[in-house]
This record gives structure tokens, C-alpha cells and sequence, in this order.
């Protein structure tokens, strides 16, 4: 009999997901008095700070739980939805993780407004964003096939040897991009800050994809024998 799940509270997990992501809501409401009319929404690697209204930090706040009830519908719309319960646990710790992620974001902002110059803002941000990498990274080689999260290209969706090789190198590729990013994030000079995380990044993104490919083609060319011999 198939297994269903029980509303938003199915397990602990998800109790804790969508916990954490009402906290940057309760955060705002509690300090929003305090805020000034103007507050910094964008810190650029230039040094440039660039300020809003203090009422888009509702909307910035508000991201957390829309993405807790996204990413929890995601499996029903999924044509593979099947595949979810073999990667459930590792799926629902890449949601924590990220409304932990949106969370902090959200305090950068609220203590920055309150109280400027408090966080380095640019090596803080750069720090979290690396980190996050290297825990997708980590957690990219035990996705199933699936059409919301990893590599869906065509390629890896049409096969699951494929699927698997695509995802166990872009899993090494983005931790190490995230490693890269982390010891970047203390560099003084922001250029090379910048570049030492989204370089990296972008490779791992870009190889995965080109590499699903070859494998791909590689794949229909041992089919292709196989069925000549036979």
C-alpha cells in the first residue's frame, strides 16, 4: 500500500521546516518597529550598498515559507513523484538547509539596518553561500531522478546510469567549488572574492550538463552495438 503523507506535519522534519521558515516572519514583526524607513537590500562586491523601504523586508522575509510550501508540493506535480521516497530524508535536509540560509540572510539585513557596520557583509554572504554549495554538493549524489532538483537535463532524465554519473560528479565538482568559495570569502580584495566563488561555481554547474551529454551518446552508442550483436 502506498504511503501518504499526512498534511505539512508528516514527520519531524517537516515540522522543523516549516518552523524555521515562519522565523524570519516572526523576526521582522518583532524588530520592524525599531527599523529606519530606508534599509539595505543589496550589498555589491564593490562595495556599493543599495537601500528600500522597510516594507520589502515582508517580502524578503516572506520567500522562507513560500519556498517551504512549494518545495513540499513539488513531489506531488513531479511526473517521476515515486522517486522522492528514495531520497526523501536528503531532500527535506536541502529545505532546512535552506531556510536556515534565507533565515541568516534575513538577520544580515535586520542587523545591518539596526546597527551598520556590524557584519562584513560581502565575506558573511559569500561564507553562507559557499557552505550551502558544499552541502548540495554533498547531498547531489544521492538525488533520483527527478524534475525539480539536480541536473534535468534531457539526458540524465532519459537514463538513470546516466542520472547517477551526471549527479556524482556535480556533487564533487560543487563541493569543491564551495571549498574554493570558503577560503575566498577571507580574501581581502573583493574582484578575487567575487571570482573564487562564482567561478568555480559556474564549472560545476556547466561540466555536469556537457558531461550528461557525452555520457548520453555514449550510452546509445553500447546500446546500438549491443543490438547489432544480438
Amino acid at each position: 500500500m502506498r504511503e501518504k503523507k499526512q498534511g505539512l506535519f508528516h514527520n519531524k522534519m517537516q515540522v522543523a521546516i516549516t518552523l524555521v521558515s515562519l522565523l524570519p516572519i516572526l523576526l521582522v514583526a518583532a524588530v520592524y518597529g525599531k527599523l529606519p524607513g530606508q534599509i539595505p537590500t543589496n550589498w555589491g562586491f564593490d562595495g556599493h550598498i543599495s537601500y528600500g523601504g522597510k516594507s520589502q523586508l515582508w517580502i524578503i522575509a516572506g520567500m522562507a515559507p513560500f519556498f517551504a510550501v512549494l518545495f513540499y508540493i513539488l513531489p506531488d506535480i513531479d511526473p517521476k513523484k515515486h522517486n522522492y521516497r528514495k531520497f526523501e530524508k536528503v531532500y527535506q535536509s536541502f529545505q532546512l538547509f535552506m531556510q536556515i540560509f534565507m533565515l541568516l540572510m534575513v538577520g544580515i539585513i535586520v542587523t545591518e539596518s539596526l546597527r551598520p557596520g556590524t557584519v562584513q557583509v560581502s565575506t558573511m554572504v559569500t561564507a553562507l553561500c559557499a557552505v550551502l554549495f558544499m552541502m548540495i554538493g554533498n547531498m547531489m549524489p544521492k538525488f533520483r531522478q527527478n524534475f525539480f532538483c539536480g541536473f534535468k537535463t534531457p539526458w540524465a532524465l532519459s537514463d538513470e546510469i546516466v542520472w547517477n554519473k551526471t549527479h556524482r560528479l556535480g556533487g564533487r565538482l560543487m563541493f569543491g567549488a564551495g571549498i574554493l568559495g570558503l577560503i575566498g570569502a577571507f580574501v581581502p580584495n573583493e574582484k578575487v572574492k567575487m571570482m573564487m566563488l562564482l567561478a568555480p561555481v559556474t564549472a560545476a554547474s556547466v561540466i555536469p550538463v556537457v558531461m550528461s551529454y557525452v555520457w548520453f551518446r555514449k550510452r546509445q552508442g553500447e546500446k546500438a552495438a549491443d543490438s547489432r550483436i544480438d
